[in-house]
């Protein structure tokens, strides 16, 4: 099987719109989303309609949580305060501009997704299969900890969002763990580009088993940047978009992931 799985989108309609012509021309079969359709981005409306034309399968992210429940907050997971002061703007933004017809529709997806192909036990959820808006780093996430991941939740792949940044580990039994990356915003490395996943299976990979592609994909940013502009939001936002670098929720990244940026 091949397959493409996409991040959180942020509002970000313009890549999500590109990321799926870029899926279906590479052969994806299927496309999977790990949830927070909105916040950061502009329009949280406009990222409705294509998600649903093109059949994508949807999760619930922490953010589809609180949206779709009528809640105060994003549920982000956040600590510092000026992490939780942004994340507050995002949320007011994006809560005040999503129908209420498309807040019902987040409220009622599930919260993790399950397939099973070639043989595989695969999960689909958003921070971890324990907890929606986990954070689990390249940087401090053992893999001891996956392993028992894997083990307790009975998958031999499993496939997670919610930091913003790619990464995957082989664990033991030939099993793996999967950041897919999201389509939100960039990944705090100077780049303007954003990620998602093809994942290939069975006679569909390079050597059976699991095959995992990172695919950078570029998309009409400027136009994002003055949407954003457009609609008010902060300028350290749009920033983010335009440079690739982050310059909000950094208190929360790990060191070793935060020296990767200028801030």
């Amino acid at each position: 099987m091949h397959f493409a799985v996409f991040g959180g989108i942020y509002n970000n309609y313009l890549a999500l719109q590109a990321a799926i012509e870029d899926a279906k021309r590479a052969g994806a079969e299927a496309l999977y989303c790990l949830g927070d359709m909105g916040a950061f981005g502009p329009y949280p409306d406009r990222v409705f309609a294509p998600l649903r034309n093109n059949s994508v399968i949807c999760i619930q992210g922490n953010y589809d949580n609180s949206i779709g429940n009528d809640l105060q907050d994003c549920q982000c997971g956040y600590t510092d305060p000026r992490d939780n002061y942004f994340a507050k703007l995002s949320y007011d933004y994006t809560y005040a501009n999503t129908s209420a017809e498309n807040r019902r529709w987040l409220r009622d997806l599930p919260s993790e997704h399950r397939i099973e192909v070639d043989g595989l036990r695969i999960l689909m959820c958003h921070g971890s299969p324990r907890k929606t808006n986990e954070f689990l780093w390249e940087s401090t996430t053992s893999t001891q900890f996956l392993d028992k991941l894997a083990d307790d939740y009975q998958a031999d792949l499993i496939l997670a969002t919610h930091t913003g940044i790619h990464w995957q580990r082989e664990l033991t039994g030939g099993r793996r763990f999967v950041n897919v990356g999201v389509l939100g915003r960039p990944e705090n490395d100077g780049r303007t580009v954003v990620w998602y996943a093809q994942i290939r299976t069975g006679s569909d990979a390079v050597a059976g088993g699991i095959d995992i592609q990172f695919v950078p994909l570029e998309y009409d940013h400027l136009r994002l940047a003055q949407e954003m502009r457009d609609e008010r939001l902060p300028q350290e936002f749009v920033s983010t978009i335009q440079t690739g670098w982050w310059t909000t929720c950094l208190e929360v990244l790990p060191s070793k992931e935060r020296r990767r940026g200028p801030f």
